[in-house]
């Protein structure tokens, strides 16, 4: 086994990837546990590994900006290894520069590509993007590592524990892995029939569904932030259950340590980025043969019927999930 010294990581975005990366990080401080370790990612990112207790340091990638200064400063930690777990023009352009041996995350970008276009589907098994993750270093084993988030005990929920809440997080980046706004507000009156407090979260981007949601349900709370991502997780806490869709605050749940039923639309397990901890549950449209129509979501249905979403409707939804509850 090789003895580092200092390792960099790379995984600039977005927020679920770089979750994703925890599990990683803290098998190789087990591993190597006198190494340095060290993170790079893009600045609106940083929260999700910032309060890593496995890391040394963490370095932001700014956008659009010069970044020389950070390249000097990475060149003058003298990294024995990077570790790129991005893998794309950005990530090989800076990491080239270091002039260090660098081993990067192996994309299934054809199966991905066939899998969309022609609905050929090459995978032989459903590999988590964390496995896929451990599989860059060979002597590091994956052993179903959950995604973490430190916490410090600064950080106070935002409610009083105790009640009966469900925690709904409706946003996400492109449309077709929304489950749509009039469901969410039907499956939280239904919740809010059997005396549950539905508490939503969102960061600056979902602000305005979570205020829609929040003056259709009774009683409701929104928590929707500035982007204060461990603030969101100490919150999901408090929760039941998160009720989601396939989005960052999805893997944010699971790193909360609290139970998901994550809503899949467009995307599909075989991608890699589904709930993987045993208190997670997966509701999707799974017959349709138009599923997927993209890896990473649609900005509209290129069906132009929405059945991933629409056909599961808010009593298919509330079933799943009292059913899903009771198991607990």
């Amino acid at each position: 086994m090789a003895d580092y010294k200092k390792i960099l990581v790379v995984r600039l975005s977005s927020l679920g990837d770089v979750l994703l990366a925890t599990p990683l990080l803290k098998e190789l401080k087990k591993v190597y546990p006198n190494t340095e370790i060290d993170f790079l990612v893009k600045p609106q990112f940083i929260e999700a590994v910032q309060t890593n207790e496995n890391l040394n340091s963490v370095y932001e990638l700014a956008h659009n900006k010069n970044n020389k200064v950070l390249i000097q400063t990475l060149l003058k930690n003298k990294y024995d290894i990077i570790i790129d777990l991005q893998n794309n023009f950005r990530s090989r352009s800076l990491t080239s520069k270091l002039g260090v041996k660098c081993l990067r995350f192996k994309k299934p970008t054809l199966k991905k590509f066939l899998l969309v276009h022609f609905k050929w589907n090459l995978y032989k098994e459903i590999k988590l993007i964390p496995q896929m993750y451990f599989e860059t270093l060979p002597e590091i084993i994956f052993n179903n590592q959950l995604p973490e988030l430190n916490l410090s005990k600064d950080i106070i929920p935002s409610v009083k524990p105790g009640d009966k809440f469900i925690g709904f997080a409706p946003g996400a980046k492109h449309f077709t892995k929304m489950y749509p706004l009039e469901y969410y507000i039907e499956l939280g009156r239904r919740f809010n029939e059997e005396d549950y407090t539905v508490l939503l979260f969102g960061g600056k981007a979902d602000k305005d569904i979570c205020h829609k949601i929040h003056s259709s349900i009774p009683n409701s709370i929104d928590l929707s932030t500035e982007d204060n991502l461990l603030q969101i997780a100490a919150d999901m806490k408090e929760c039941r259950i998160v009720v989601c869709n396939d989005s960052g605050l999805m893997h944010t749940a699971v790193a909360a340590d609290t139970p998901v039923a994550a809503i899949f639309g467009s995307t599909v397990k075989e991608f890699g980025f589904f709930p993987y901890s045993t208190n997670s549950l997966i509701i999707e449209n799974a017959g349709l043969k138009c599923r997927p129509c993209s890896h990473i979501g649609k900005s509209k249905c290129p069906q132009k019927h929405f059945n991933c979403m629409l056909e599961l409707t808010p009593d298919i939804v509330f079933k799943e999930i009292k059913e899903f509850m009771y198991s607990l």
